[in-house]
């Protein structure tokens, strides 16, 4: 189970499944990200006199008690649910929630809704700089070049500062980071299915859990 700290406004928390495409009325071929969005069951309410401002912790996918710790079985026995994978909290639902009720996609989303996505980017592992920040290399292997084509070339000086400045675009790992995507629209809902529709790419990798913000 992962605790999402920041803080999200009106939303819940789905899984990523795969791609698919659909046609609009016109005919034109738009690429989608199907979401999986479960009913999620509210496991903890927020208010100020408690807790210092007011939000409310969605739970999402079922997680196996064996590897659930004592205290955060006690904090979904609470809810009257099962053990959670992931809980994320969110601010500004439109109407009074209360603990253990479950929302579903319907009364948070409407077809062509603009929403916000976020998740964790696909890990890349350690790269060099032509993948990481699009560097341009050499760009010949003449007048003397040598195994010099993906090289990042000079990064300082050296009699002064003797040193390499901060923030120098240079190898390492790539990926792996929280991305928050804008600006995506719904194009299809299925209410029945608790599937989300999205129009373009949403981070993350097949199966990995995603937060949907309104």
């Amino acid at each position: 189970m992962s605790l999402v700290k920041n803080l999200i406004m009106n939303g819940l928390i789905g899984k990523k499944i795969g791609m698919t495409s659909i046609f609009d009325a016109s005919g034109k071929n738009i690429a989608c990200t199907v979401i999986e969005a479960l009913p999620n069951v509210i496991t903890q309410v927020k208010t100020v006199e408690t807790d210092g401002y007011d939000a409310i912790q969605l739970g999402y996918g079922e997680a196996k008690a064996k590897n659930t710790t004592k205290s955060l079985l006690g904090h979904f026995d609470k809810a009257s649910t099962t053990p959670k994978q992931k809980v994320a909290e969110f601010r500004d639902y439109p109407n009074q929630k209360n603990i253990g009720d479950e929302i579903v996609i319907s009364e948070i989303f409407q077809e062509g809704d603009k929403v916000s996505a976020i998740g964790t980017s696909k890990g890349k592992g350690f790269q060099g700089v032509v993948k990481r920040h699009n560097f341009a290399g050499v760009g010949q292997a003449t007048h003397g070049q040598h195994n010099r084509l993906r090289a990042p070339g000079s990064v300082g000086a050296s009699s002064w500062p003797s040193r390499i400045f901060k923030g120098v675009r240079m190898a390492g790992r790539m990926g792996n980071d929280r991305v928050k995507t804008k600006n995506l629209k719904i194009v299809k809902l299925l209410p029945e299915m608790n599937l989300i529709l999205i129009q373009g790419s949403v981070p993350g990798h097949k199966g990995s859990f995603v937060i949907i913000e309104k």
